[in-house]
C-alpha cells in the first residue's frame, strides 16, 4: 500500500494520474480541501463527488457504483476545536482518500501503521482503523461532560448561582450536537456493514458490527447525559420554588400578624364616641393589647411550626 501525505511528498499531476491508472497498487492519500481541486479529476473522482466533498453539511454516507463517498462533521466537543471537523472520505477497490484541513488526526494514525509493530496492508483495515480512533476516546470525553453536569449539580446545592440557566442551555445545545453527530455516525457504519460494493471483505465487516454496537452506546450514553440535564433543570426549578414558597411563607406570616393590628387600629380609629376613651388607662390598654394579639399570633405560629 502506497501512501500519500500532504506534509511528506511533493504532489504532482503524474503523480495522481499514476494512482487511477494502476490498478493493481493499493493508495492511501490524505489531502486538504485547497488541494483537492487541482488533483481530483486525475484521481478519478467525478464533478458530483468534488462539488459535494465541498459543500458543507451534515454527516452522511452515500453509495455509488464502485465507490463509497463518506462526509463526517465532528462536532466541537469531539474535535476540541472552535468549530466541527470536517473529513470527506472517498473509498474505491484500490484508492482510499480523505480530504480534511484537519490533517493531524489522520497522519497519526498512518504514522502508527508504519511502524514495525503495526502494519496496514489493506486499504479496508486501515479505513476500520479510522473510525476506530474516531471513536475510541469519545467514552472519557462523555465523562469529562457528565462531570461538568455533577459539578453544576453541586453547586446548585451549595450556593445560588446567577447563570446557572445559561449553563443548562450550554450544555444542552452540546448534548443535542453530539445527539446529531452519533445518529448520522451510526447511520454510516451500518451502511459500511452493509458493504454494497464488496470493498471489505467478510473478516473486515465484523469489525465494523463492534464499532455499531460502540456508537450506539455512545449515543445511549448522550440521551442518558440529556435526561441527566433534564434532572438537574427540574431540580432547579424545584429550588427557585422552595425558595419561592420560603419567601411567600414569610410575606403571609407578618401578613397574618398584622392582620389583627390592623382591624384593633380600624376599630379604635372610627370617629365616634367609645368609653375606652374617656377611661385613664385606656391608651396603655390598647398598646397591651396589640402587643399580646401580635405575641400570641407568633407563638401560635411558632408552635405550628409555620416558620
Amino acid at each position: 500500500m502506497l501512501v500519500y501525505l500532504l506534509d511528506h511528498n511533493t504532489f504532482t499531476i503524474d503523480a495522481f494520474e499514476q494512482i487511477n491508472n494502476d490498478q493493481s497498487q493499493k493508495h492511501l492519500c490524505i489531502l486538504d480541501f485547497e488541494t483537492l481541486p487541482a488533483v481530483y479529476k486525475q484521481l478519478g473522482i467525478s464533478n458530483k463527488i468534488f462539488e459535494e466533498c465541498l459543500l458543507e453539511g451534515a454527516s452522511k454516507f452515500e453509495g455509488y457504483d464502485g465507490f463509497d463517498f463518506i462526509t463526517i462533521m465532528v462536532p466541537d466537543p469531539i474535535s476540541q476545536d472552535k468549530k466541527p471537523q470536517r473529513i470527506c472520505v472517498y473509498f474505491r477497490d484500490n484508492l482510499l482518500l480523505f480530504v480534511t484541513d484537519h490533517r493531524d488526526f489522520i497522519n497519526e494514525i498512518v504514522i502508527s501503521t508504519q511502524s514495525e509493530e503495526i502494519k496496514i496492508p489493506a486499504l479496508g483495515k486501515f479505513f476500520h482503523l479510522f473510525f476506530d480512533k474516531l471513536t475510541c476516546d469519545d467514552r472519557l470525553i462523555l465523562e469529562g461532560i457528565e462531570e461538568e453536569i455533577s459539578n453544576l449539580e453541586e453547586e446548585l446545592i451549595v450556593s445560588a448561582k446567577n447563570d446557572f440557566v445559561d449553563a443548562l442551555v450550554v450544555f444542552r445545545r452540546k448534548l443535542l450536537g453530539l445527539k446529531q453527530y452519533y445518529e448520522q455516525l451510526l447511520e454510516i457504519s451500518e451502511a459500511i456493514e452493509e458493504n454494497e460494493n464488496g470493498l471489505l471483505n467478510d473478516d473486515k465487516l465484523r469489525y465494523y458490527k463492534i464499532l455499531t454496537k460502540r456508537i450506539n452506546r455512545l449515543y445511549m450514553s448522550v440521551l442518558n447525559l440529556r435526561d441527566y440535564v433534564t434532572q438537574v433543570r427540574e431540580a432547579y426549578q424545584s429550588q427557585m420554588d422552595i425558595n419561592l414558597n420560603n419567601v411567600m411563607k414569610i410575606f403571609t406570616v407578618v401578613t397574618s400578624i398584622f392582620l389583627p393590628l390592623t382591624l384593633i387600629v380600624g376599630w379604635y380609629g372610627m370617629n365616634i364616641m367609645m368609653p375606652e376613651f374617656h377611661w385613664t388607662y385606656g391608651y396603655p390598654f390598647v398598646i397591651v393589647l396589640s402587643i399580646s394579639v401580635a405575641a400570641g399570633t407568633l407563638i401560635y405560629f411558632k408552635k405550628n411550626k409555620w416558620f
